[in-house]
């Protein structure tokens, strides 16, 4: 335990500038406005403070996103993992992070973008789900597109400004509570702005924090709330062979892993990446997007 909160930590130690890595702190989630929540929730929360996932039924309509059913109380659904099944699935998502306040170092040339990291994934026809802020595809609205059309990927929600939604959160600026649904309706915006299509109903938090409240929050948005089983440990790593072996250890049958799409702060992904993929096909493991584990366990085939 001591040893996973470490290299939790060390992956999120980003301040505010990455946002993939927290200890949740709380229940389950629900979905966006587009479609409607429907699986039951299958992710095996190990976090002692997330309640229990509900269950759902799979959306009679094949085309769209599955989403959990809301939590207790109707707060919004949490998604982990997948089932841990005979079938050898595995999510990578990228967190493509960038905080509202972050607009100065874009412009004197910080890079908060990685297009190599995004050409090896179509080099290695490798699926994929990036968490998108709004501010992100603001600054980057060319690559967010390409992103957004092209089938091998999903884009879903990191928030608009990467601030967090619980109170110390690796040090990231804390939204009200009051303000936590309009950052999510706002990055959505931003998507629609940029001519990002078809944006999922799935939204991670930033730092991966967050509480009863927060879930609260956001509940009318009817997102599903995706965190992780696999620490990727890609931030501010200076070793490749080391985030590929982190990788490569944690994953299971149903593995969401999070790594980042941000070249000033993970610079070493790309190479990670190269690494990862080919072994794990060779592990028998097929890649999927973040919607097909969710819509695997709802039910959906």
């Amino acid at each position: 335990m001591i040893a996973l909160l470490r290299r939790m930590t060390a992956v999120c130690a980003l301040g505010g500038a990455l946002a993939a890595c927290g200890t949740a702190q709380a229940p389950q989630p629900q979905a966006p406005r587009e479609p409607r929540p429907v699986p039951s929730a299958s992710s095996a929360s190990s976090r002692p403070s997330a309640p229990p996932t509900s269950s759902a039924r799979p959306s009679s309509d094949p085309t769209r996103p599955v989403t959990l059913a809301p939590g207790p109380a109707g707060l919004t659904p949490v998604f982990e993992n997948g089932p841990r099944t005979t079938d050898r699935t595995v999510a990578l998502t990228f967190d493509a992070d960038m905080t509202a306040g972050q607009g100065p170092r874009a412009a004197a040339g910080e890079r908060f973008d990685n297009p190599r990291l995004i050409d090896a994934l179509r080099e290695l026809k490798v699926p994929a789900t990036v968490f998108m802020t709004g501010r992100w595809a603001e600054e980057y609205p060319d690559q967010a597109r390409s992103i957004g059309r092209d089938p091998l990927f999903e884009v879903a929600n990191h928030s608009y400004s990467h601030h967090a939604f619980t109170g110390d959160c690796y040090g990231l600026p804390a939204l009200p509570e009051d303000r936590m649904r309009a950052d999510v309706e706002r990055a959505y915006t931003a998507f629609r702005a940029a001519g990002v299509p078809g944006a999922k109903p799935y939204f991670r938090f930033p730092g991966g924090c967050y509480d009863r409240r927060a879930l609260r929050a956001i509940a009318a948005t009817g997102v599903t709330a995706v965190q992780w089983d696999v620490v990727s440990g890609d931030a501010f790593a200076t070793d490749a062979d080391a985030v590929a072996r982190q990788v490569l250890d944690g994953v299971r049958p149903g593995s969401v892993v999070v790594l980042h799409c941000t070249r000033s702060a993970a610079p070493v992904t790309e190479r990670a990446v190269r690494a990862v993929v080919p072994e794990l096909r060779r592990r028998g493991y097929r890649f999927v997007k973040v919607s097909e584990l969710i819509g695997a366990a709802a039910g959906r085939r």
